[in-house]
């Protein structure tokens, strides 16, 4: 049977492109479908301001006339330029089990970044630190979340195959909400309020949320990620993309911003109602049923999301996040959420791990981005 590896340039391929993964994970109770319009609107330069400084071009492989697998190729300027290297990236592969389907569309890619001059190829990853990275190397048998990869055992193994090797980890962690917060945490967020003059942002409105701090808090994330994995500064067309995507639809009581006297904000905490069931309800369509099922996770459930937090580097060792914790974790038990599930954290970043140490947190998923020469 021949295989063909196909790059992506019309309307119909980029569908079946971005519809693989409903077939391949069909009825896997652990995989999150991504919205279908998002996905298309990932991949289109006039929509993803990402385009600005990347390059990317999709593969699909093709046997008898079936989409066997897929990649996509990505070239991020400001990222090679941040951290002086010549990488190309890799993301959205999906692959049945066959490691001549994984190897061909892997070539494609490598050849793809040969030929702009890299040096070497790594992945999974997106755009940017916002898009989805890292390759589920344990906790197959956990539910994904709507911000995360899930994949089959077999992929590691295909990579590790082809000469692949860890680039770096980042571990995830499932939390037991407490019934009650501990005293200690609202008494050391009183006292760094008073002793840094600082206080909880009120939050009265999304349309209030994106004019006063939409652009504040993306600055701080800036300033907040720049030493992490990936990273590179969000441009201004990008803050004002993900302003849009994100701020005008979270719920209020689900983020916490810490400002000073100035109104500028100090340290953040974003969390969200798990999506995970409504997105596999909706089956990567938001019509004519997928938003219901949206709008319900976002009223009501048992379990949250910890999505974004940080604080201001010159802050950072002061404790500030006992006032985030302060703030938020009477607001979950309110809702009835039970469990909390972090956004992956990098191995080695033992300061936001410890966090969690009093939650009694499990760590039951890693992922990770693997590299190859070329």
């Amino acid at each position: 049977m021949s295989l063909e590896i196909k790059r992506v340039t019309s309307r119909r391929d980029m569908k079946r492109f971005i519809k693989l993964p409903l077939r391949l994970y069909k009825n896997n109770p652990y995989y999150v479908p991504a919205l279908t319009f998002d996905e298309i609107n990932t991949f289109n330069p006039a929509k993803n301001p990402a385009f600005d400084f990347c390059e990317a071009d999709c593969f699909i492989a093709i046997r008898d006339g079936e989409v066997v697998g897929r990649i996509a190729a990505i070239l991020n300027k400001d990222v090679n330029k941040y951290w002086k290297q010549n990488h190309a990236r890799f993301g959205w592969f999906d692959v049945i089990d066959d490691i001549e389907v994984s190897r061909a569309l892997i070539e494609a890619v490598e050849q793809w970044a040969k030929d702009k001059g890299m040096t070497a190829i790594k992945g999974p990853l997106g755009f940017c630190d916002l898009d989805h990275e890292g390759m589920l190397i344990h906790g197959f048998d956990q539910v994904g979340t709507f911000a995360t990869i899930y994949n089959y055992d077999y992929y590691p193994k295909h990579l590790e195959q082809l000469g692949f090797s860890k680039d770096v980890d980042w571990k995830e962690f499932l939390i037991e909400i407490p019934t009650e917060l501990p005293d200690r945490y609202t008494r050391i967020g009183d006292i760094l309020a008073k002793k840094y003059d600082l206080r909880m942002a009120t939050l009265t409105s999304n349309k209030q949320l994106v004019k006063q701090y939409g652009q504040k808090l993306f600055q701080l994330w800036n300033e907040t990620y720049n030493v992490l994995y990936g990273f590179a500064p969000l441009t201004d067309r990008q803050v004002t993309y993900y302003i849009k995507l994100y701020l005008s639809l979270i719920r209020l009581d689900l983020i916490s911003l810490i400002v000073d006297k100035n109104d500028d904000i100090i340290g953040f905490g974003i969390s969200i109602p798990s999506l995970t069931e409504a997105f596999q309800k909706a089956k990567g369509r938001l019509f004519p049923f997928g938003f219901i099922h949206l709008l319900k996770a976002m009223r009501k459930n048992n379990k949250v999301d910890l999505y974004l937090m940080g604080v201001r580097p010159d802050y950072q060792q002061k404790g500030l996040i006992s006032m985030i914790f302060a703030d938020l974790v009477p607001k979950y038990i309110k809702n009835g959420y039970r469990l909390a599930e972090t956004n992956p954290e990098l191995e080695h970043n033992g300061k936001i791990q410890a966090l969690w140490s009093e939650f009694e947190p499990r760590h039951h998923k890693t992922r990770r981005v693997f590299i190859r020469e070329i």
